[in-house]
Parts: structure tokens; C-alpha cells; sequence
């Protein structure tokens, strides 16, 4: 069942979840930062835009989609606020001063191509180009939210990975988004529509085994992959990603079209079956010994 609570203001929920495995058995963590459906009554308000158009910014469902991954012995972070609220997938300075009344700090960064585009991590548009808010806030909302969603997300990840590396020697973060069907379009006409999208950041955040396996198993199901375009990967894969150290960060986009009515966001009778095939990718890579990801130094 779709589940779209809003925050209460007067006994405020959790803004992240993480579902932990009965026993930790794989060094894969599985992390969705854009699928939260809890939108604060502050938004709401706030907001020049309904809740159906600030919903267009979701990586709708993502969370679900990867759901069993526990099943599999990894944990599964989601985050649960919006990405029109905060986006943990941005740096945590990456500020635009056009959206606000009063200085920013001097440690800003406001010129960021992100930034420059709307989508710092306090967004100004959603994935439309319709500007969010009817007024410019003020930088203590922001540091308000930072505190109370940006940093949960990232303390609960980087306490995952610290988990894992010290278990396994390793750890993989399989970071879950998706995007806008637009998006998959052939990079030839002619050519199929690209499914998923793999991003390492060209190598530099992720060992060559983990797409390599993931890459594998979705072809097996008969999905077109791409690699690095036209996403190669965001702020938790160039901030995480450390293959020397055994810190690992692959970023997986899923064209929305395959399980998503994209104008109602509602699931289609597609999301089942591409559910199945993540959990047949969940399993194979829950197979992946930890000495294959380890750094060549720590290798058995």
C-alpha cells in the first residue's frame, strides 16, 4: 500500500529509516535519498506549488522497489522527508543565495553548476522548472533542516559504511534513484530506450566488479544498460566513493517509465515484475565474496 504521511508538527517523525538485516552477511548497503513521501505541513504551506507538482522531484517508489534487501543481508537507508525539502544528494553547503533574504555564510557554495540549475541541496525548482516557493526564506529554515534531515541521512551512512568495513573489510553503497522517462532516451535514433543508467563516476567511485555484476543481471532480464550517461553519479558517490579504501559507491537510475504513470505518479503493473528482477540482482550480489571488493593491499 502507498503510504504519503505528512510530518506532524506537533510530534514530528523520523526523517530517515533504516532497515536492518535479521544478520549482516554482505558488505552491500542500499540507500534511496529521493523517495521520501512525508511532506511537512511547513512545505505545504510555504510551497506556491500543490503536493501533486513538489511530488514530481520523487524518485517515486524507489524505496519499495528495493524493499527486500534485508531479505538478502544488507540494510536498506531511506530517506523519508522529500526531495523538495532537502536533498542529501547535494553537498551540504551547496546553498543559492537568490533563494534567500539574508547573507549566506562566506562557506556557501553558491555557484555550483547544481546550484546554478535550481537543485542545490535546499532546492529552488522541481523537476519541472516550476520555482517551489512564493517568498525567499530565511538561512536559519535552512539550517534547520539541514540539522534535522541532512544530517541524520548522512550520519546514519556513514555509520553503515563504518559497519560494514569493519565486518567485511569493505563496503558497497548501491545508491537508488530513478529518472524521468525523458531521460532513457536512445542516444541514437532508432536505438532503445536506455532502462537503467550505472553510474561510477567513470570509474572513480566504484571498483569495475560491482557494475560489472549489476550491469550483468540486468541484461539477463532483458533490460538495456547504460554507463555513466547521461547520469554518472551525485554527490554520495563523489563524496563516499573510496575504491582504494574499499569504500565503494555505484549509483543505479531506473527509467521511471518501466513501473511508474509518470503525470499520476502511481505505480503501473510494471512495478511488480521489475521488483522480481532487483530481487534476483539483490541475491546475486549478496552472493559477491567480500575479498572481491576489498582493496588490492587488504586482499586475501
Amino acid at each position: 500500500m502507498d503510504f504519503d504521511v505528512k510530518i506532524g508538527e506537533s510530534e514530528p517523525l523520523p526523517a530517515i529509516e533504516v532497515v536492518a538485516p535479521a544478520r549482516l552477511s554482505t558488505p552491500f548497503i542500499f540507500a534511496s535519498p529521493h523517495s521520501g513521501r512525508r511532506y511537512p505541513p511547513e512545505l505545504l504551506r510555504m510551497s506556491r506549488l500543490d503536493r501533486h507538482a513538489l511530488r514530481q522531484s520523487e524518485d517515486s517508489y524507489v524505496d519499495l522497489l528495493f524493499e527486500a534487501a534485508p531479505a538478502f543481508g544488507a540494510p536498506l537507508l531511506r530517506a523519508l522527508f522529500p526531495r523538495a525539502w532537502v536533498d542529501v544528494n547535494r553537498a551540504r553547503d551547496e546553498l543559492d543565495q537568490r533563494m534567500f533574504a539574508d547573507p549566506l555564510p562566506a562557506s556557501a557554495d553558491t555557484r555550483s553548476n547544481r546550484v546554478r540549475a535550481g537543485l542545490g541541496v535546499i532546492p529552488r525548482i522541481v523537476a519541472d522548472g516550476q520555482d517551489i516557493y512564493d517568498r525567499k526564506l530565511k538561512f536559519f529554515e535552512a539550517r534547520r533542516r539541514l540539522a534535522a534531515c541532512y544530517d541524520p541521512y548522512h550520519k546514519a551512512l556513514a555509520g553503515l559504511i563504518e559497519a560494514s568495513l569493519s565486518k567485511f573489510g569493505c563496503a558497497v553503497v548501491i545508491d537508488c534513484h530513478s529518472m524521468p522517462s525523458a531521460g532513457g532516451a536512445p542516444f541514437r535514433e532508432g536505438d532503445r530506450q536506455i532502462d537503467f543508467v550505472l553510474g561510477d563516476r567513470f570509474g572513480a567511485s566504484c571498483t569495475p566488479a560491482a557494475p560489472a555484476i549489476v550491469e550483468k543481471a540486468l541484461a539477463g532480464a532483458g533490460y538495456l544498460v547504460s554507463r555513466n550517461a547521461p547520469y554518472a553519479g551525485g554527490h554520495v558517490a563523489t563524496a563516499y566513493g573510496r575504491p582504494n579504501d574499499g569504500v565503494h559507491v555505484l549509483q543505479i537510475e531506473i527509467n521511471r517509465a518501466i513501473y511508474l504513470d509518470e503525470k499520476r505518479i502511481a505505480r503501473t503493473a510494471g512495478f511488480e515484475a521489475l521488483k522480481r528482477s532487483l530481487e534476483a540482482l539483490m541475491s546475486d550480489l549478496a552472493l559477491v565474496p567480500p575479498t572481491a571488493l576489498r582493496p588490492a593491499q587488504a586482499a586475501e
